[in-house]
């Protein structure tokens, strides 16, 4: 059936008897959601300018120099708990992946606890080591005396405590997030390496690490910013993070919401900053999906497992 006739110009002729007119399909729905969001959105726009918030305030308490202390120490917390977990996961998920029994066992409980028990309740159990340890000692081998030996309520200052607590939760989380990563690394990229007379820690290190890394950024990333949210409850055993400083500061001139407001915009800052960060990470670590190659430094070894032939020899790595 021969299609309608379109002249030169810009208007269109008829279609021939018989043929049913093209009619743009209309998206009601669309038009409905929107003007239903933008009302939503005024509406909250109108409530916000009735509250009895003096909005004025807000930037002058972001330049406080209790509200500048906790900023650093939430960075501080977040960065230091979240590297250490990192270490710490990394090993864990490579005794979850052992053959040793005994290995594996200690990372299966290791998980289990530490993912099972709320942040804060980890916290406070750190934070009051001292009522069940009052030194904490390490003595000297075939000798008398002692390493350490310090009272534990020296050790383990609030700030340690808030440390220990985030750092041990994140990394059985860690720990899953890299035993998937792992996991995900097809074993014939291992066998090519050891074929071509690799050690186990340079396969780990330079094949499945560098594959890996695309699995395990983006959960990283989300766990990092939540690490960045979750260091506001380490103002319940008085850290002074942002959550604690913005308490401070409405405790003398009684404007809690203002000062709540400033410590909102500085959480708003941070995690996008480590948004940004987040991205950039992937895109590197994406680079070979879009290119076909490994990434950056890793592209020479992963040529070389392809064309490799399958004869074992002293490591060249």
């Amino acid at each position: 059936m021969a299609g309608p006739e379109v002249s030169t110009g810009t208007a269109v002729s008829a279609p021939p008897e018989g043929e049913l007119p093209i009619v743009r399909l209309r998206h009601w729905g669309r038009w409905v959601s929107a003007a239903v969001i933008i009302a939503l959105l005024a509406a909250l726009g109108v409530a916000l300018a009735d509250a009895q918030i003096e909005y004025g305030s807000v930037p002058e308490f972001l330049w406080y120099r209790v509200m500048a202390v906790g900023l650093l120490n939430t960075v501080l917390l977040a960065v230091i708990s979240q590297g250490l977990a990192i270490v710490i996961g990394i090993v864990v998920a490579l005794m979850r992946r052992s053959a040793n029994p005994v290995a594996r066992a200690f990372a299966v409980v290791y998980i289990w606890l530490f993912r099972g028990l709320p942040v804060l309740l980890q916290i406070l159990i750190w934070y009051n080591l001292a009522l069940v340890f009052e030194y904490i000692s390490i003595p000297l081998p075939f000798a008398d005396g002692y390493l350490l030996h310090e009272p534990t309520n020296v050790l383990v200052s609030a700030f340690v405590a808030a440390l220990l607590g985030l750092t041990l939760n994140e990394s059985a989380y860690m720990a899953e997030i890299v035993r998937a990563g792992l996991s995900s690394v097809d074993k014939g990229q291992t066998e090519a390496a050891k074929s071509i007379g690799m050690s186990p820690a340079a396969t780990l290190r330079r094949v499945v690490l560098p594959q890996a890394m695309r699995v395990i950024i983006p959960p990283t990333g989300n766990d990092f910013i939540n690490m960045l949210k979750a260091t506001s409850m380490a103002s319940v055993i008085g850290v002074t993070e942002l959550i604690h400083a913005s308490n401070n500061i409405s405790s003398n001139n009684l404007l809690v919401m203002e000062t709540l407001l400033a410590a909102a915009i500085w959480y708003m800052v941070v995690v996008t900053v480590a948004g940004f960060g987040q991205y950039h990470l992937e895109r590197r670590f994406g680079a070979a999906d879009r290119a076909g190659a490994a990434p950056g430094p890793w592209a020479r070894v992963a040529r070389a497992l392809r064309t490799a032939p399958l004869t074992r020899g002293r490591e060249r790595v």
